[in-house]
């Protein structure tokens, strides 16, 4: 065998391993033993994979299910002090509510835009090696008439302020726009490294994913962003935004779990139920 074809059979191979480890991957997560319960017209489930099955690591995912004809209302909520997610929750009187999206740790404020009931509350930060937007604030999440949608952004940094609607969050990157994942850049350790993160799915349904996986932890070790792309495209979605994620990475669901909090939170450095992150906003879920 010649060195040209020696190379071929050796990239072959590895593609057939590749295409057999994603195999592999979405068998496990389809068929995984979710444990499942009904809060109103919710559905919340769960999952700790703890023998190295899915990505060869150990995960916990939490995933809330908002059916289409679901009756509950969807919201953006902000707080001028770094506030933690379940307190944001029990503020509004929501039934569920996860982080949301990027901001400045010292200062408090959005680093992404936002505007909650038309008031424009932040604005894209311009990044160092862009002109306009960093890198995850490449997608956009609006509220029209209770429902979602995730829209592909603009370069302009001031795009969102065209938009018509009441209520925008951008974040990102933008995972899967329309049935097609969005290749992600490979130089950058926020995609590469495995973390924490919080993300948003919609099916072509309408239905409504919203995911958090805990990591930082040898119980669960987190996503790169390509691990959660493949997870959200095997559970169906067409559409699907990545948000903040690491020691922000919050699910609250009312009278459920550990005072509310279903995951784990980092930001404590221990996998328990108490390392809660203030955060500068969130998405909540109301009757």
């Amino acid at each position: 065998m010649n060195m040209n074809k020696t190379i071929a059979f050796l990239i072959t191979l590895c593609c057939l391993r590749l295409t057999s480890f994603a195999q592999c991957d979405s068998t496990t997560l389809c068929q995984a033993p979710w444990h499942v319960d009904t809060i109103e017209t919710l559905v919340l489930k769960t999952v700790h994979f703890e023998n190295h099955e899915y990505f060869h690591s150990n995960q916990f995912i939490a995933l809330l299910e908002i059916p289409a004809q679901s009756n509950v209302q969807l919201a953006y909520a902000y707080e001028k002090q770094r506030t933690r997610t379940s307190t944001i929750a029990q503020k509004h009187r929501a039934i569920a509510a996860i982080n949301g999206s990027f901001f400045d740790m010292e200062k408090h404020h959005p680093v992404c835009y936002l505007r909650i009931n038309g008031e424009e509350v932040g604005i894209n930060v311009a990044g160092v090696d862009s002109v306009n937007r960093k890198y995850y604030q490449y997608g956009t999440l609006v509220i029209d008439s209770n429902r979602m949608q995730i829209l592909h952004t603009d370069s302009a940094r001031f795009w969102e302020r065209t938009l018509p609607y009441e209520n925008i969050m951008t974040a990102g990157p933008l995972l899967i726009y329309r049935g097609e994942k969005i290749a992600q850049r490979n130089d950058l350790s926020f995609v590469n490294k495995r973390h924490n993160r919080t993300a948003v799915g919609i099916r072509p349904d309408g239905a409504i994913l919203m995911l958090v996986v805990d990591g930082r932890s040898k119980q669960s070790e987190g996503f790169t962003l390509d691990e959660l792309q493949n997870t959200l495209y095997w559970l169906g979605c067409s559409d699907a935004l990545n948000l903040d994620g690491g020691g922000s990475t919050t699910l609250y669901i009312q009278k459920e779990g550990e005072n509310g909090i279903i995951n784990h939170p980092s930001d404590n450095g221990r996998y328990d139920y108490k390392g809660e992150r203030g955060v500068s906003n969130a998405i909540i879920i109301t009757k």
